[in-house]
């Protein structure tokens, strides 16, 4: 079962919706305006389906609006099927679209499709605190620019934010970074810590508090 929201100025078009992806079990919120969305809200959905052309506030400019506030797959649902509006969509952040009008049995697959894909990627991936950790491939991404930390500073990244809320000393996290047998001291963290929070920042991201007189520590967030 999947959180899904739907908006569309269409009550018919969303009663479709409504009607079609309930059958696959999903839990699925309408609205008929993008001005009624509790920004705060918007994280617990695991995908939203977006008409464009809605009075008020079209499609692709609350698209725009949301894009680096989830990371769930946006469907746009329209009847603009320009190659130029496609592009543009899909370039702003959109994942697919389907064209109106849809059947049933596209959109029921369509929407089936990318909450698999979902669930398959974020076995090896968690987003907290605005970034994506990639824990097979070793990465820290924000939306799709990956962050350039070294092998150490990534280590240090992760552990932290596995644990995040729990403070460490300098030497408990070189331990846990190094081993027993490293061939430096726990001072290296310090400015290990010092060179992540710089790279951070070029992202607006500071999740690394430091506890004075104790280590640091990840700031505790919601995972999605």
């Amino acid at each position: 079962m999947a959180k899904i929201l739907a908006i569309d100025d269409d009550p018919r078009i969303l009663k479709l919706i409504k009607n079609s992806l309930e059958k696959d079990n999903h839990l699925v919120t309408t609205m008929d305006s993008a001005l009624d969305i509790d920004f705060n809200q918007l994280k617990e959905y695991d995908l939203i389906l977006l008409d464009i052309m809605m009075p008020n506030i079209d499609g692709f400019t609350f698209c725009k609006k949301i894009r680096d506030l989830v990371d769930c797959p946006i469907i746009f649902l329209t009847a603009k099927n320009m190659e130029s509006d496609i592009i543009y969509g899909l370039g702003i952040g959109g994942d697919d679209y389907i064209t109106k009008p849809f059947g049933i049995g596209e959109l029921r697959a369509r929407v089936g499709a990318h909450l698999r894909r979902e669930k398959r990627e974020k076995r090896n991936m968690i987003y907290i605190s605005g970034l994506r950790f990639d824990l097979a491939g070793k990465e820290v991404l924000v939306g799709d620019k990956k962050i350039p930390f070294t092998k150490s500073e990534y280590e240090i990244c992760e552990f932290l934010m596995k644990n995040r809320g729990q403070v460490f000393s300098r030497d408990q996290i070189y331990e846990k970074v190094y081993g027993y047998d490293g061939s430096s001291d726990s001072s290296t963290i310090s400015e290990h810590i010092k060179n992540i929070r710089s790279k951070l920042k070029e992202f607006k991201k500071e999740p690394i508090e430091t506890v004075w007189g104790i280590g640091y520590k990840w700031i505790k967030d919601r995972e999605l």
